[in-house]
C-alpha cells in the first residue's frame, strides 16, 4: 500500500465517520428524542447552509475571519520563530526565560478578552490580540524543542570549522528545528482559527463568530447549527491546507518521503 492509498483510506474513514455523524442528527430528532426546537434534523441544518451559502453577507463574514486568522496566525509565527532561534542558540538565555515562558504560557487567551475590549473594542484588533498570542505558544515551544534537538557533535564542528552564527543557524539549526517548526504551525493553525470564532462570538468582532452570534439572539436555531457547520468544514480545510504545506516543505523528510508499508 502507498502513501496515497493509505491517505484515501483514511479519508473514506473520516467520510464514513461523518456520514454516521449526519444519520444520528437526524434519527435522533426524528425519533422525538430530542425536540427539533434544539436541535433540527440534519437534513434542514444542511437545507439552511445552503441557503445561507447563497448570501453575498455570509462569505463577507468568512472572509472577516479568514483575514483575522491568517493575519494572526502570521504574526505570531514570525514572531514565535525568531524569539525561539535567540533563545535557543544565545547561551543562558533559556534557562533565564525559562520561568517567564512557563507562567505566561498557561494564562488562556479568553482571559484576555476584557482587556482586548478595552483596548480595541469589537473589531479585528481584538480578534489579532487572542489570536497572536494563543498562537504564538503553539510554536514558540516547537521551536525551542528543534533548537535543543541539535546535535553537539555537529554543532562543535561548525565552530572548529569557522562557520558564523549566521551560517550555523541557516545550514544546522533551521534544518534541524524545521520539522518542529511545522508542528507548531500546524498545531497554531488550528488554535488561531478557534480563537479568531471566539473573539467573534464573544467580543462582537465581526465575522463568522458574530454572525453565529446574531442567529442565536434571534431564535434561529437551524441558522446557528448551519453555521457551526460551516465552521467545522473551513476548520478542516485549514488543517488540511497546513498539512499539504507541512509535506510540501519537509519532502526531503525519511518521515515524509517513506511510503506505507504493504
Amino acid at each position: 500500500m502507498t502513501r496515497a492509498d493509505g491517505s484515501w483510506s483514511r479519508l473514506g474513514h473520516g467520510a464514513a465517520g461523518l456520514g454516521g455523524l449526519l444519520l444520528l442528527m437526524e434519527a435522533v430528532p426524528r425519533l422525538g428524542l430530542v425536540d427539533e426546537r434544539f436541535l433540527p434534523p440534519a437534513s434542514r441544518i444542511l437545507a439552511t447552509l445552503a441557503g445561507e451559502l447563497a448570501t453575498p453577507g455570509l462569505w463577507i463574514a468568512l472572509g472577516q475571519t479568514m483575514r483575522g486568522w491568517a493575519a494572526g496566525l502570521a504574526l505570531a509565527f514570525g514572531a514565535a520563530v525568531v524569539t525561539g532561534v535567540v533563545i535557543g542558540v544565545v547561551p543562558g538565555l533559556r534557562a533565564l526565560t525559562s520561568s517567564t515562558v512557563e507562567f505566561l504560557r498557561p494564562i488562556p487567551s479568553v482571559a484576555l478578552v476584557p482587556l482586548a475590549t478595552l483596548l480595541f473594542g469589537p473589531s479585528l484588533g481584538s480578534t489579532l490580540m487572542l489570536v497572536v498570542y494563543a498562537a504564538f505558544w503553539q510554536v514558540l515551544i516547537q521551536v525551542l524543542y528543534g533548537v535543543a534537538a541539535v546535535d553537539p557533535v555537529a554543532s562543535d564542528t561548525a565552530r572548529s570549522y569557522g562557520l558564523s552564527a549566521w551560517s550555523r543557524i541557516r545550514r544546522l539549526v533551521w534544518p534541524t528545528a524545521l520539522p518542529y517548526v511545522m508542528t507548531g504551525l500546524r498545531l497554531a493553525a488550528a488554535v488561531a482559527f478557534i480563537l479568531a470564532v471566539t473573539a467573534e462570538l464573544v467580543i462582537g468582532s465581526p465575522g463568522l463568530g458574530a454572525q453565529i452570534q446574531v442567529a442565536q439572539s434571534s431564535g434561529a436555531v437551524p441558522t446557528v447549527y448551519a453555521l457551526i457547520v460551516l465552521a467545522g468544514l473551513v476548520g478542516i480545510a485549514v488543517n488540511a491546507a497546513v498539512r499539504l504545506l507541512e509535506r510540501r516543505v519537509l519532502a526531503w523528510h525519511p518521515a515524509v518521503r517513506s511510503e506505507v508499508p504493504a
